[in-house]
């Protein structure tokens, strides 16, 4: 029977996606591995890969459709000895689960700081025991059914829940899970009828600024109390210990770099991170994670939204490595090319707004991470230093806590260590 392609997942947290591109035509003959296609999500766009070798005998979504739901049929593929008529036959049985098709990376796991793909979907792969496996789709029809997947059968692959097996149980009155309460829109939403038709311009939203607003309005209202704290450090000796780096930096050429006062903040806040380790922690209803490294998420502005590429690792790079992470990462992610496991996770968050001479600010906690750090710009400022009134630049800087897991004394602590890296920046190579 005639294979179906279908839209995958390209993250655990995807439902569904906008089918930008086809590299492939119908009546090509595709082999396992080929890029047969282009898939953009909210942060990326992501190549889909073919699973299984045959003829694409229909393409049943065209290039450019948004809001293709994940396992969703989006082509079909002819085996040998079979033709265009035998397509029919893919309507009429029972949906495909998510072995079809591929995507770079599997949506079973987030993987580890710096795993491979290879090595991800090979964990991926072997990790059923004790592991209730069900496709997207059936857990999705599951949960809005109210029902319990670990009272049914999968009659997948493998034991695999699948559609059908969740439609089965739908009509013999499976045992009922308990209700999960889903998000409910922000009453702040507009109605655009408010304005007059012709007084506006209306931007449609794209799938990045939805996820952006649902998680942030969950943050902010619904999940994570938070706080903000104040510190101002100076730039002094840091200002003077970047001159002089860059100075000694090659003119051109693979080994030529350009520091930025970005990069020193990040080296300071993954140093200060493992000098207070419970501010480097995440909030679950199990438990509250102490994370063994510093992997900083580095907000970057792009079109339509706000994307923190990670730096893993960040306390084991210099200041040289770091630079040029942040200058790839950030051009990749204005360009929608990122890796999902370049963007989800990491431990805490940096966001810089001093570029714009934003001198103070407090972001919202941006989850799973404990506390994110809004960093001003640098600007001159009458200080006293021994009771001598003096003109120093100063910064101020705020850190936003998941009071749940970072309590005041456990964020001041930090801001502290901070404050020493920043304004005694050889500190950072002892």
């Amino acid at each position: 029977m005639p294979t179906p392609i279908l839209m995958p997942a390209l993250s655990p947290t995807m439902e569904e996606g906008t089918l930008a591109k086809w590299n492939v035509k119908e009546g090509d003959t595709v082999s396992s591995g080929d890029v047969i296609a282009e898939i953009e999500t909210d942060k990326a766009t992501m190549e889909v890969e073919a699973v299984d070798e045959g003829v694409v005998g229909k393409i049943v979504v065209p290039a450019g459709t948004e809001n293709v739901k994940v396992n969703a049929t989006i082509a079909i593929l002819l085996g040998d000895g079979e033709s265009a008529g035998d397509i029919g036959k893919v309507a009429a049985a029972p949906k495909a689960n998510g072995s079809q098709a591929a995507a770079k990376p599997q949506p079973a796991a987030v993987p580890a700081p710096g795993a491979s793909p290879a090595r991800t979907q090979a964990a991926a792969s072997s990790s059923s025991n004790g592991r209730l496996h069900a496709s997207p789709l059936a857990k999705r029809l599951a949960r809005n059914a109210g029902l319990d997947l670990s009272t049914l059968k999968g009659t997948g692959p493998h034991g695999r829940i699948v559609k059908r097996d969740v439609e089965a149980a739908s009509k013999g009155g499976a045992p009922k899970a308990a209700p999960v309460q889903a998000f409910a829109p922000s009453p702040a939403s507009v109605d655009p009828r408010l304005y007059p038709a012709d007084s506006y311009t209306a931007v449609k939203l794209d799938g990045m600024r939805k996820v952006i607003a649902r998680r942030l309005t969950q943050s902010f209202n619904n999940e994570v109390p938070h706080f903000p704290l104040n510190i101002d450090v100076e730039l002094t000796n840091l200002l003077a210990a970047r001159a002089a780096l860059n100075a000694a930096s090659p003119k051109e050429g693979e080994n030529a770099y350009k520091l930025s006062v970005n990069d020193f903040i990040i080296k300071a806040s993954a140093m200060a991170l493992k000098k207070v380790p419970n501010a480097n922690a995440t909030y679950t209803d199990e438990a509250i994670l102490l994370h063994k490294h510093a992997d900083i998420g580095v907000a970057v502005a792009i079109d339509g939204g706000l994307i923190t590429p990670i730096v893993w690792k960040a306390e084991t790079k210099g200041l040289k490595a770091i630079s040029a992470e942040v200058k790839d990462m950030a051009a990749r992610a204005r360009a929608k090319k990122l890796k999902p496991e370049e963007y989800q996770g990491g431990t805490f968050s940096v966001s810089n707004l001093g570029m714009f001479g934003i001198t103070s600010f407090a972001s919202i906690v941006n989850q799973p991470h404990g506390a994110i750090m809004s960093v001003g710009a640098g600007e001159e400022r009458a200080v006293v230093r021994n009771g001598q009134i003096v003109v120093r630049t100063m910064m101020t800087v705020t850190l936003t806590c998941d009071h749940r897991v970072v309590d005041g004394a456990v964020g001041a602590e930090f801001l502290a260590a901070f404050k020493q890296f920043i304004e005694e920046p050889a500190l950072m190579l002892l």
